[in-house]
């Protein structure tokens, strides 16, 4: 008897799995969109904007620290994406999402210790 004991294995259609990586390449693209909103925020709006319009100084930096917090979840929410959808970019796009994220992490530690500063 040679019947094959193996788990039954899901068929998905060609349509979903375009579906999913498109999903996963928007969801990309977003991430990356929020991660330079964050720079661009960061070092060309805030330090020209926030002495015209006499805002504190420390806003920028507590905005820095809110815009970067969503750029990293972002970032992370965009990676498990790739990783679920196992697409063919996921290991390249993993590298780029660390890189960015640990560019975050560092503009967020400067962002504190400016705050508590």
């Amino acid at each position: 008897m040679n019947q094959a004991s193996a788990a039954p294995v899901a068929v998905v259609s060609q349509d979903a799995t375009k579906e999913s990586l498109g999903q996963a390449e928007r969801g990309f693209s977003l991430s990356m969109v929020v991660s330079g909103i964050r720079c661009v925020s960061a070092y060309v709006v805030l330090p020209f904007v926030t002495p015209l319009l006499a805002i504190a100084p420390g806003v920028g930096s507590s905005l820095g620290i809110a815009i970067g917090v969503v750029a990293v979840g972002a970032n992370v929410i965009s990676l498990r994406r790739f990783w679920r959808v196992r697409h063919p970019w996921r290991r390249v796009v993993t590298v780029l999402h660390v890189g960015v994220i640990g560019f975050l992490l560092v503009l967020i530690v400067i962002d504190v210790a400016d705050v508590i500063s």
